[in-house]
């Protein structure tokens, strides 16, 4: 991006002749991430005041900065535009920008595999187009309105997460950004205390097509009957399916898993072998998402397979991490939901890469009333026929740790509210060259922590 300071006062509708008119480069609300040609947008909430480091903002290259209206003692010898909100001003500015880019926008949903499914999109296109994707987790609306605002005013394709807590928001999102093509992973628990039930969730998913293109197309886990219903509400919707059952559009047929990764075939819109350097079913699912954009964008089989041999995925995301003692870790510790947490345990269970198989596993957050029997029922997946050992985290795993303590002796099973030191030592006398070890919590559970004393 690059504007005057008196083009984003139009864009904002400001009114005012602007003295000091200096070309801004990228918008920031942060002065630690801040970069020289930014405007600066200093928020106000309970416990700080952005305008407190408007002048540290500009002490480190801003061109600009927004300053609200009600806010006393503008500082007077820098460009400030006055607003009412820094949040809409934010908002007002990326659907301005927005209209301006040729860009095709992506917008990318679902309770789990938002992120993966982002980088795996982004990843198949890039050695082609030149994309721009969703970066960390700015995926609200504020991180989502940065995020365009970042875009070169080149850039070929953008690929957007959105993420949610409540209903309306992906729908505001999806309005904001006017993708061509939106995905939806699939239906999970997550914020089930906010959206009531699996049914909740799937509508407030659905709120993705909102500001759908008219030409656009969905892209939906086909395997999740949730979905079907909104489908079917919208006939002249464009869509395809993708998972493992038959109907899909794009299919799973086959998948071997080896620790270079996934090899698997498809058969339907696509058919043939491809391989991703990423483990897991689910990731592999996440790939037929990539491969139906692919397709769609006119790539051929050929260089969507090139491209996914070179798919880097965030950290934390079935990252395979080998460990000082020979053990393999999989760390998959950036979240967790019910869903989640069975297709990953589901995956080491049918995992030939090492005999000797261990879990740990931190508290699911965010489920609502039914987190004790969403914890208990996860002993139905972990069987002491295929695991080695359990280790636990969190006091909501304690649930968990009172079903196993039948099956597991406590040579094989241990608990612990808070100390992750304690899962440390536990593992450190029983895992080696021969173990293989999934790690995943909810990102408050920070399991990472019982990884880090395992590496070089």
């Amino acid at each position: 991006m690059k504007k005057t300071l008196g083009q984003i006062a139009e864009w904002l509708q400001i009114e005012k002749k602007i003295e000091d008119n200096p070309v801004v480069t990228g918008v920031s609300i942060n002065t630690r991430t801040i970069q020289p040609g930014d405007l600066f947008i200093p928020f106000r909430g309970e416990q700080v005041n952005g305008h407190k480091f408007v002048q540290d903002a500009f002490a480190k290259g801003a061109a600009a900065s927004l300053w609200l209206k009600d806010e006393p003692n503008p500082p007077e010898d820098v460009p400030l535009l006055f607003v009412d909100s820094g949040e809409k001003a934010l908002q007002q500015m990326a659907e301005a920008y927005r209209a301006e880019l040729q860009s095709v926008f992506i917008g990318i949903t679902g309770s789990n595999g938002k992120t993966s499914t982002k980088d795996l999109v982004a990843g198949m296109l890039s050695p082609y187009f030149r994309v721009k994707k969703t970066e960390g987790n700015f995926n609200n609306e504020l991180g989502l309105p940065l995020t365009i605002l970042s875009l070169d005013e080149d850039t070929e394709f953008a690929v957007l997460e959105m993420g949610m807590s409540s209903f309306g928001e992906i729908e505001f999102l999806s309005n904001l950004a006017k993708p061509k093509y939106v995905v939806i992973t699939n239906i999970g628990e997550a914020h089930m205390q906010d959206l009531g039930s699996r049914e909740g969730i799937a509508k407030a998913k659905f709120e993705i097509i909102a500001g759908l293109d008219a030409a656009g197309q969905l892209f939906y886990d086909g395997d999740e009957p949730l979905l079907r219903p909104f489908i079917e509400k919208n006939p002249t919707l464009q869509t395809k399916s993708f998972g493992t059952q038959e109907q899909n559009d794009l299919r799973i047929e086959e998948i071997n898993f080896t620790e270079q990764g996934s090899a698997f075939r498809v058969t339907g819109e696509l058919n043939g072998e491809m391989s991703i350097p990423v483990l897991g079913e689910h990731q592999v699912k996440n790939t037929l998402a990539a491969l139906l954009i692919g397709k769609e964008v006119g790539l051929t089989a050929e260089q969507m397979r090139e491209a996914l041999k070179q798919i880097v995925l965030t950290d934390m995301r079935m990252q395979v991490i080998e460990g000082n003692n020979g053990a393999i870790f999989i760390n998959d510790a950036y979240n967790a939901a019910p869903t989640s947490m069975r297709a990953a345990i589901s995956f080491l269970e049918k995992s030939s890469i090492k005999s000797d198989k261990w879990l740990v596993l931190g508290d699911m957050l965010e489920l609502g009333d039914n987190e004790k029997q969403y914890h208990e029922d996860m002993s139905k997946s972990i069987s002491s026929a295929v695991f080695s050992g359990v280790c636990l985290y969190g006091p909501r795993m304690e649930w968990l740790y009172n079903k196993l303590e039948g099956d597991f002796t406590a040579e094989r099973l241990i608990w612990t509210n808070d100390d992750s030191e304690k899962l440390v030592t536990f593992l450190r006398n029983k895992i080696n060259d021969r173990s293989i070890v999934l790690v995943k919590g909810s990102r408050g559970m920070k399991l990472e922590r019982v990884i880090e004393p395992f590496q070089n």
